[in-house]
């Protein structure tokens, strides 16, 4: 086991450094669509700010709150898809015939199917995310404890790990439903859009679906609330504050017997 994931993570390494090199081999095209991209998500958030010119509050949260909700979930979906976001052409993958060149080679699928094609342009949304949340915790008036300082790279790691996870489990499913690479995005980009808005504006039972059905709250809300000193949605004990690493780790394990499900479900096109 310990040797399968080496050779994984040396596949993942080579490959994603074969396309970092292909980007940076024409810089300018490099910089301008990283900073488009940067610009076209930062738009999201501008319109979060024009709408607090209408509101003091939107659903009992203040701008700077829900500007630290909107960047940690930026990084956390941007980090997520920089590292595995290729997954996404597992469904593509399958229609064409090209998965069986992938099982063909010497080294784990996942690796080679999450480091094909990485196009760090995707970075233009952490660096974003990261802008946004800088703003907020100058913005804010926390009382700063080591528990709320550790928590916040806490939540970044624990959150990646889960919109990765939702990759890696997507991915599996694709392999059966090669057709379903939308509802893997509904889960992901809609599940980072989710986040960024106080739990408070959503009904009940969108809030329950978060938190215990694919557990993205605890990518975000839960571990915000600790440091935002707000309650836990839903009432959850206060214990659960500083779940989102178990979480994260219990969903990672969840994601990869999925994507083991689905690698054994797979049937060649015989294209």
């Amino acid at each position: 086991m310990a040797d399968t994931g080496a050779q994984g993570l040396r596949a993942y390494g080579l490959i994603a450094g074969m396309w970092l090199r292909s980007s940076l081999a024409y810089p300018w095209s490099f910089w301008l669509t990283t900073a488009g991209n940067l610009v076209v998500t930062f738009l999201d958030f501008v319109v979060l700010a024009v709408m607090f010119t209408h509101v003091q509050r939107l659903g009992g949260w203040s701008l700077p709150e829900v500007a630290f909700l909107y960047g940690t979930s930026a990084i956390c979906l941007g980090l997520a898809d920089l590292t595995v976001g290729s997954l996404d052409q597992v469904g593509e993958r399958v229609r064409d015939g090209s998965l069986d060149t992938v099982l063909l080679r010497p080294a784990p699928a996942l690796a080679q199917l999450a480091a094909d094609r990485m196009a760090p342009r995707r970075l233009g949304r952490v660096l974003q995310g990261a802008g946004v949340l800088a703003w907020s915790l100058v913005s804010l008036r926390i009382d700063w404890t080591w528990g709320r300082v550790a928590m916040v790279p806490l939540l970044v790691v624990a959150g990646t790990v889960i919109f990765g996870a939702v990759f890696v489990a997507a991915a599996g499913f694709q392999i059966v439903v090669p057709g379903a690479a939308e509802a893997q995005n509904a889960l992901t980009f809609g599940g980072s859009t989710l986040l960024q808005y106080p739990p408070t504006v959503y009904g009940r039972d969108l809030v329950r679906g978060v938190l215990y059905g694919v557990p993205l709250g605890f990518a975000n809300w839960v571990p915000a609330a600790y440091v935002l000193g707000r309650p836990l949605p839903e009432g959850l004990p206060g214990w659960l504050r500083f779940a989102s690493p178990a979480v994260a780790a219990l969903f990672a394990a969840l994601a990869a017997l999925c994507w083991r499900a689905g690698l054994r479900a797979y049937r060649s096109t015989g294209s």
